[in-house]
């Protein structure tokens, strides 16, 4: 499958990268992001309670929370069955 990404392929791959801590420039380069989306994509997973933001000294990152596991977990069973794999993103 080629072409682009969906949303929630996009926060699968984030979730996946993020499961170490991450600052938000590694993020959106590993995930091929631009700032303004990858802002928009990281503020929902937040939000949504699947992302954590740490602060230590002056560095921020984001880390994968336990409640994202369900969400990890479910799209790569529906992801595989549409497509007879894992996604093929470059993790």
């Amino acid at each position: 499958m080629k072409g682009r990404r969906t949303s929630f392929e996009i926060y699968w791959e984030i979730l996946v990268y993020c499961r170490e801590p991450r600052a938000f420039t590694n993020i959106i380069n590993r995930c091929d992001l631009n700032s303004k989306i990858g802002q928009q994509h990281l503020r929902f997973l937040v939000d949504k309670g699947y992302l954590q933001i740490e602060k230590k000294d002056e560095k921020t990152t984001y880390i994968t929370t336990g409640k994202a596991q369900e969400y990890i977990t479910l799209f790569s069973k529906m992801y595989g069955t549409l497509f007879d794999g894992l996604p093929g993103f470059k993790l």
